[in-house]
């Protein structure tokens, strides 16, 4: 097990996934958390994180200084490795040349983290600080022409520090980097595997529920989805999940979940139809917060309505995930416990006071995806791209109607039939359809027509913090726009969404 001391790093998480793509269990705690703590979790290595702060700025995030004598290998990345030195007696200063990007990087010790890499490299540096002068007993091991101490290393204590970001793509030999730190240095095995965590968590979850019953919102996305059947083996029949229908699902969804559900999941699983609901209190609605704020309170009225029906339920199951537990600093004290009291978690109602169930609150979403084969859902259910809670009422820019929602789904229809035929459905992150408020001039059969526009959008990424538009193939985007032009009534221009994330966002509302 390795522990991740968190001082604000763009890449915290990154850091957590490449040692547990190691196979090595991770997670990322506060710097707040106190040395007895990280004693009791009796961690195989702590890596300290980078961050945006300067080590000599007010207020500036640190640890308490007694983990460097536990004993257990430290790696620190860019800040951390500035408070390693600062702490033990080093010097850090303003640089005068601050180092962003990629830097050449040279090793003069082949040694420790450097084990098996050559002596010339790149690496990634961010950086306004250096470090100018080293503790007692630790040593340059490599260097730039810009920072003449870009690594450092106290073999015997056991501690190390990288100026630059060995976590990224742009340190080609990072990955080996971090593999001699986890297994020459802190001696990990390759443990972590879905496999055991189900296991596992199948037994805490048995223990923790006990004889009592469970409610879950299954919504046939891939985290609701992967909750229930971890659920479901542990507890049986006394897992009730609770689908609610808002009627802003994609074409023929509804149908298709129930299918997959029936066949594959055999849960006990409530299906609530509450479309006229939903439609009725979007009438005349326009603006995007408005939409999600009304269809959020009549989703938790439906599901209180329908979680008031199963007597002598006492647990709230949730999907959530560990980026979710790592963005809210209130989760912060240690993601160690597979249950708590529930205080309004997800908007829910207070008085219906359950305690929460959170199976996957340790997972990052590859891991969860893995997991869900690893369980046996089918790939349809394992690979499905994220879709929103509100559903299309946020791909309908402005007012959402039954009219506007039947061409949507048209379209959205065609789009992800031809997705999957050019074999880019696993390829993309997510891949929809946006209507748009604003119509435009077209010809078709030698008329004029003044019909809808539509927007394609495709993103790639890992976890949907940062995305990248799709670059899809000229033919296969000439394909979708031809054939929703021609099949698709109402609509008569389709246009492709190049925008990144960030300063975009994946969704449009």
């Amino acid at each position: 097990m390795i522990i991740v001391i968190d001082f604000g790093s763009q890449y915290n998480q990154l850091i957590a996934r490449r040692v547990r793509e190691n196979r090595v269990y991770c997670q990322i705690e506060p710097p707040g958390i106190d040395v007895d703590t990280i004693r009791s979790l009796k961690p195989d290595g702590i890596i300290l994180s980078g961050g945006p702060a300067s080590i000599y700025e007010k207020n500036s995030p640190g640890i308490d200084p007694a983990i460097f004598d536990l004993g257990i290998p430290v790696l620190g990345i860019c800040y951390g490795m500035q408070f390693m030195m600062h702490t033990l007696g080093g010097k850090v200063t303003r640089a005068k040349k601050r180092e962003y990007g990629f830097a050449a990087l040279g090793i003069c010790d082949s040694g420790g983290l450097f084990e098996g890499i050559e002596a010339n490299t790149t690496c990634w540096m961010s950086h306004g600080d250096s470090i100018t002068a080293l503790p007692d007993g630790f040593a340059i091991t490599a260097a730039t022409d810009n920072t003449p101490i870009a690594a450092t290393a106290n073999p015997r204590k056991r501690l190390f520090g990288l100026q630059f970001h060995p976590e990224v793509a742009h340190t080609p030999a990072g990955g080996r980097m971090l593999k001699n730190f986890l297994f020459e240095i802190c001696g990990c095995r390759r443990t972590w595997t879905m496999k055991t965590f189900a296991r596992h968590t199948i037994a805490q979850i048995r223990d923790a529920a006990g004889d009592k019953k469970v409610i879950l919102g299954l919504s046939g996305g891939v985290d609701s989805s992967v909750a229930a059947v971890l659920i479901h083996k542990a507890i049986a029949a006394r897992l009730t999940c609770i689908f609610v229908d808002n009627g802003l699902l994609r074409q023929n969804e509804a149908g298709r979940l129930k299918t997959l559900f029936k066949q594959h999941l055999h849960l006990n699983i409530r299906y609530v139809n509450a479309s006229r609901l939903f439609l009725t209190a979007l009438e005349g609605v326009v603006d995007p917060e408005r939409k999600r704020k009304i269809i959020g309170k009549i989703f938790m009225d439906v599901f209180e309505s329908e979680a008031k029906k199963i007597k002598g339920a006492e647990f709230l199951a949730q999907g959530t995930l560990y980026p979710d537990i790592i963005e809210s600093q209130s989760a912060f004290g240690g993601p160690t416990s597979i249950i708590k009291s529930h205080h309004n978690v997800g908007g829910l109602p207070k008085k219906m006071k359950l305690k929460l169930i959170e199976p996957l609150k340790l997972l990052f979403k590859d891991e969860v995806r893995a997991l869900g084969s690893e369980l046996g859902l089918p790939d349809e259910l394992v690979w499905r791209q994220p879709f929103p809670g509100p559903g299309l009422a946020i791909r309908i820019i402005g007012e959402v109607t039954p009219a506007r929602l039947r061409v949507l789904r048209n379209v959205d229809a065609v789009l992800l039939e031809e997705i999957r035929t050019a074999g880019y459905y696993k390829k993309v992150w997510q891949s929809f359809a946006v209507l748009l408020p604003i119509k435009s001039v077209g010809v078709m059969g030698d008329k004029r027509t003044y019909e809808n526009i539509v927007a394609i959008r495709a993103v790639t990424s890992k976890d949907a913090m940062t995305a990248d538009w799709a670059r899809l193939p000229q033919k296969l985007l000439a394909k979708i726009s031809n054939r929703i032009i021609n099949e698709v009534s109402g609509v008569n221009r389709v246009v492709y969404d190049i925008s990144s994330k960030p300063p975009g966002t994946i969704e449009w509302e």
